[in-house]
């Protein structure tokens, strides 16, 4: 977003509530989380080294906003963002993922983000090159002659001599970009080179070392040259192909790089979902001990360390942690006191009310109902949903979430697909208009909501 830097807390939230209903608490401690990065990056160095980000502990069911609260705001700032299960990391010493895979997680998203922003600026340029790559395959601009006799008498030729029509060559090279730029090419097929990368190395079940594997494959990469292949395909499939080979050779990587590091240690944001998951009520033997295992890796990197990545050493000690969790069976004072401390604000997420699920399916900018509507919009179907059709939708999907799991917002994509489900099929040989009310949704749920195994099974 333009002048992020000027956007205040209330702002920010206002910005969430586009996307997200509710959950105002969430908001305003996201919102304030990031603001305090702003204003840190306005301190003096001394000061700037003393502050750290409040990490934030959001308690709530599934299907509330935790996640998509986060991510929104990572959009929202430009910051590198990655999501994470606690579930999926191992203790050291275990086969599996260790919680340093993650830095390097986000570390990858940040080169790649700034990578894209960088490609963006030479896009221009590098259509041009691209443009006389193809104009080269078409109509070669020089031929390679040699001196007779040359390799009889050992003689090494450094210097070619251009062969060229000159202006009547120019000319139909002219003619020929005009066609190429008109698109009146397209479809002629052409043959051009394109490099290959090398292939990773990797260590085979021992994921903690694909950051070796990638280093590997970069310094043999140095030594053995790129493969070239030659590829025959249409000039419109070239172009796609050539574009992000050429913005690749006109941005500087060692930029690049020292630029996606700053991001992701000073801006980076890591979501780690089912934290309750690994917090343990006793300390009891085999799994409980591995969970606890995984607290204590996590702790360094919460409270701030150094983690080596194929692009440099990052520092964590800026990175703003998001972790969140139902807390169902356990609470958040079962995980270990030293990473409860590392988590300061904690902020709990209030279930979905059947009024929550009517303004999830018509307020948002992205919600349900809209989504529907374009995708069927796109065939010449007009959807249309009346006021008592999307209440009789809230009302089925908050009460089948009473009955069942609760699965909060998420019951209304599998309501809403099942509705649809013969519109979406019959679409488009079926009437411009359709109208989704009350007794349009009856009609479709009638049978498998008064069938509670079906109800189990389909919704």
């Amino acid at each position: 977003m333009k002048n992020f830097d000027r956007l205040t807390p209330k702002q920010i939230v206002n910005e969430l509530d586009k996307f997200i209903v509710g959950q105002n608490e969430a908001k305003k401690a996201v919102a304030i989380a990031i603001r305090n990065r702003i204003r840190r990056q306005k301190l003096p160095d001394e000061w700037k080294k003393e502050i750290t980000p409040k990490n934030i502990l959001m308690i709530g069911p599934t299907g509330v906003g935790k996640t998509e609260i986060a991510r929104r705001l990572a959009q929202l700032s430009g910051s590198p963002f990655l999501k994470v299960e606690a579930t999926r990391f191992t203790e050291v010493g275990y086969v599996g993922k260790n919680v340093d895979s993650m830095i390097r997680e986000l570390v990858e998203i940040a080169v790649n983000m700034v990578k894209q922003k960088k490609m963006k600026e030479v896009e221009e340029k590098a259509k041009r090159n691209v443009e006389e790559r193809i104009l080269d395959a078409i109509l070669p601009s020089a031929k390679k002659t040699q001196i007779p006799f040359a390799n009889i008498f050992g003689m090494q030729l450094e210097k070619t001599q251009t062969v060229e029509e000159n202006v009547d060559f120019r000319g139909k090279r002219e003619e020929l970009r005009k066609k190429l730029r008109n698109g009146e090419l397209d479809n002629n097929e052409i043959e051009i080179e394109i490099e290959t990368g090398n292939s990773p190395i990797g260590f085979i079940g021992l994921p903690e070392m694909e950051d070796i594997g990638m280093d590997l494959s970069n310094v043999l990469g140095n030594i053995f040259p790129k493969q070239k292949k030659r590829r025959k395909m249409k000039i419109s499939d070239a172009k796609k192909v050539l574009l992000p080979i050429e913005e690749e050779k006109l941005i500087d990587m060692d930029e690049t790089v020292q630029e996606a590091l700053e991001l992701a240690q000073n801006r980076g944001i890591v979501f780690i979902d089912e934290m309750d998951k690994i917090a343990v009520k006793t300390s009891g033997g085999g799994q409980d001990i591995s969970r606890q295992g995984v607290q204590r890796d996590l702790l360094p990197i919460v409270e701030g360390t150094t983690i080596t990545t194929k692009y440099g050493p990052v520092k964590t000690d800026f990175i703003l942690f998001i972790a969140a969790g139902a807390f169902h069976v356990s609470k958040p004072s079962d995980l270990i006191p030293e990473l409860q401390g590392r988590f300061p604000i904690r902020v709990e997420l209030e279930p979905l009310t059947e009024n929550d699920f009517v303004r999830i399916l018509i307020e948002p900018e992205n919600a349900l109902t809209k989504q529907y509507q374009a995708l069927l919009y796109t065939e010449g179907v007009h959807l249309e949903f009346t006021e008592d059709g999307v209440r009789e939708i809230a009302k089925v999907s908050y009460k089948l979430n009473q009955k069942l799991e609760n699965i909060g917002a998420r019951r209304l994509y599998t309501v809403l697909e099942k509705i649809l489900e013969d519109v979406l099929f019959e679409a488009p040989d079926i009437e411009e208009r359709i109208v989704v009310d009350k007794d349009f949704v009856n009609k479709k749920l009638k049978d498998i909501i008064e069938d509670e195994d079906l109800t189990s099974y389909i919704l």
